[in-house]
């Protein structure tokens, strides 16, 4: 249907037609009558509002007398969903006049005005559509517009490709970052288009996301020291502490590659857009049930999962682990180190002696013979470790490693 046609269509509910003298003050259509149009080339880009969109056209207002007309199915996606709504502004191209009637294009076409409409892109920085038509050296040849270009390896994706010929016969869009010989001469850039649309998305992102907040995201690497995880064109990092509740011995058994989690964000770095995001904290806390679980006298089987000078960490349940003290180990013999009595890895009977759930700390002791308490030194890192509160900034391992180094440091 022509755009003709559809005029009949763009009468408002008030009665009055978009675009008109209706819509404008006595000032305005006095100031207009004194100025005379500007006569559109060719190839000439525009910003224009969108006045109406019928089920062929989207009509628009340039500013001046006439309005242009751009065929609907330029904006509309693969599902046939327009990206712009009336009262959006669009920037367009000039085709050329038919009768009375402005035509309009978004797009890059071939014929007369194709230099034009490049050169022009090219100034204003406008993306162009190209079709990917073969390998050559240094890069590959695009055919833009029916006006051959090149676009070296580094421009072409955001990382290279990893087959030779990903791109070929493929249409994307680009950048022109050189316009030589009156189009003779054209370099293009597909990384361009891809890196601004990734900052516009990190900007958007910044806005929406919290410290706090859920977020699902696709791993894309894993590390030993953690997992990387895309969330929308923004990479964030699950530490190994923060994958679960549980000791995590390699990050590969709890992620790979492509697999879809849920996070939350515990700490965002824009300055080097960077995110950090923890799966632990989206899990149930195993120790609010420490109490009922675990009560001081019960005994349990546990898993020796960590030796330090003054005690061997056994674990009782995913999550939970408690200490027993070097004194308590030996079966009444004294040791000055736990590796002499137990070894990580081993089967433990113990018994609890006391809870701490606040401070997530248990007490155990052997569940046999237990020997007397030991050295001084020894027994004050176990009461620190006993009476103070878990710190943050780092794994039980390096607070532990910390206090040690402290110690030596004293002695």
């Amino acid at each position: 249907m022509e755009p003709k046609e559809d005029r009949g269509r763009m009468e408002r509910d008030d009665g009055k037609t978009p675009g008109t003298a209706d819509d404008k003050s006595f000032a305005e259509l006095f100031e207009e009558s004194f100025v005379t149009p500007e006569r559109l080339a060719p190839g000439q880009k525009v910003t224009a509002t969108v006045v109406k969109i019928t089920a062929d056209w989207i009509f628009l207002d340039l500013g001046r007398k006439g309005e242009g007309c751009l065929d609907r199915k330029e904006l509309a996606g693969p599902d046939g969903r327009l990206d712009v709504k009336e009262g959006d502004t669009v920037q367009a191209y000039f085709k050329g006049a038919e009768g009375s009637e402005l035509r309009f294009t978004t797009k890059i076409a071939g014929g007369p005005a194709a230099h034009s409409q490049l050169e022009d892109a090219w100034r204003g920085g406008i993306p162009v559509e190209g079709l990917v038509e073969r390998e050559i050296k240094g890069g590959y040849e695009v055919k833009v517009a029916g006006v051959r270009g090149f676009c070296p390896f580094s421009q072409m994706g955001l990382l290279r490709a990893r087959e030779q010929g990903e791109y070929v016969g493929k249409r994307l869009p680009f950048r022109i970052t050189e316009y030589k010989e009156r189009g003779r001469n054209i370099v293009l850039s597909n990384r361009a288009i891809l890196e601004e649309l990734r900052l516009a998305e990190l900007e958007a992102r910044k806005k929406e996301l919290r410290e706090g907040m859920v977020v699902s995201g696709r791993v894309t690497s894993v590390r030993d020291f953690g997992a990387f995880v895309d969330i929308g064109g923004i990479e964030g990092l699950i530490p190994a502490s923060e994958i679960g509740w549980a000791r995590v011995d390699d990050v590969r058994n709890a992620f790979s590659v492509g697999q879809e989690v849920s996070a939350v964000v515990i700490r965002t770095d824009w300055e080097k857009e960077r995110l950090t995001l923890s799966v632990k904290k989206t899990l149930a806390d195993p120790w609010e049930a420490v109490a009922d679980r675990f009560p001081a006298g019960s005994r349990h089987t546990g898993t020796v999962v960590r030796l330090t000078a003054f005690g061997a960490f056994v674990s009782l349940a995913p999550g939970i682990d408690g200490l027993v003290h070097v004194s308590r180990l030996g079966a009444g013999k004294r040791i000055k180190h736990p590796g002499e009595a137990v070894r990580e890895g081993q089967t433990l009977e113990v018994k609890v002696e006391s809870v701490e759930v606040d401070r997530k700390r248990i007490a155990l002791a052997p569940a046999g013979p237990e020997s007397a308490e030991g050295a001084t030194g020894e027994a004050d890192d176990y009461r620190r470790y006993m009476v103070e509160a878990p710190r943050t900034g780092g794994s039980l391992g390096e607070i532990l490693k910390a206090r040690l180094e402290e110690k030596k440091s004293r002695s």
